[in-house]
């Protein structure tokens, strides 16, 4: 095409910063490829044969897509196109994830995601067959095609707003013992870990409603139908909707585990908001 456009060997060989020579050699190589004339030598001027003309707009669509694929080449060296898979806790759809999400693409507009919230046994099969490339989840006790980072994110006690427990600066087992709990399901690690921190304190944890998810949890407490132990992560995103928090001593961490595929090899991207997610995180980590 820069013969084409130039006309001559030599300026063809200046665009494309090769020597005279080796261009000269190319179009010899190419005419010998294709078994006919490739131009025409025309007052002084190399001038396309007509074989050439009718391959033309055939070989400009050629070069344009080169052209595409080498932009986007250099956007995924830069990290600045590609696709992430994430499955997440339903609780992390709404609530913490769509913040850093929007941080992470504001300057990444060839970036593009699939977010899929789902329970913790779903999530791990996704990474098993390797569906997703990361996932968000809770109570995960690993597995050898998965690769875990945990993390230990504080709890708060939460209430409405104007509540008395307000009046306190940190929520112990005692303060709750005529408080009507939310709290997620009997058989999860995290509802064992706080009926333990009740027993020790030889109070009865009166409960009231059983839910999945801190975000419902946090829901019904807006409305006023008791008090719950959530991550501090759900507890600030309802802070403008009515609820106040205050730390649960003694302390109770909720456990979550960062997984991704041991045998899919990971996109720079991917890697890149893995770790962007993971610092997102680190002002709500349990000190020590």
């Amino acid at each position: 095409m820069a013969v084409i456009v130039n006309g001559s060997v030599t300026s063809a060989a200046a665009d494309l910063g090769i020597s005279q020579p080796a261009t000269s050699r190319l179009l010899s190589d190419l005419a010998k490829e294709f078994d006919f004339q490739l131009f025409d030598k025309r007052d002084g001027r190399l001038v396309p044969s007509q074989e050439v003309r009718l391959l033309e707009p055939d070989i400009r669509r050629v070069i344009e897509l080169m052209r595409q694929i080498s932009d986007v080449s250099a956007d995924i060296t830069k990290r600045k196109a590609g696709h992430i898979r994430i499955a997440c806790l339903p609780g992390f759809a709404t609530s913490h994830l769509p913040s850093v999400v929007a941080a992470f693409l504001r300057d990444r507009p060839g970036i593009s995601m699939t977010i899929e919230p789902d329970r913790p046994e779903r999530i791990l099969e996704w990474m098993i067959t390797e569906q997703y490339d990361f996932g968000i989840t809770d109570g995960f006790f690993g597995h050898p095609a998965v690769e875990r980072t945990d993390v230990n994110v504080r709890t708060v006690c939460i209430f409405p707003q104007g509540h008395h427990l307000e009046r306190q600066k940190e929520i112990h087992p005692h303060d709750l013992a005529e408080e009507n709990i939310i709290h997620t399901r009997k058989d999860s690690v995290f509802f064992k870990a706080l009926e333990r921190r009740f027993q020790d304190d030889q109070i009865e944890l009166r409960s009231h409603i059983e839910v999945r998810q801190f975000t419902a949890a946090c829901e019904l407490v807006c409305e006023g139908v008791g008090v719950s132990i959530v991550s501090e992560l759900d507890a600030v995103k309802y802070a403008a909707k009515g609820i106040s928090f205050r730390p649960f001593r003694p302390t109770l961490p909720h456990g979550i585990s960062l997984v991704r595929p041991i045998h899919k090899k990971p996109s720079l991207i991917t890697l890149e908001f893995f770790e962007t997610f993971k610092a997102s995180l680190d002002p709500y980590l349990v000190e020590g």
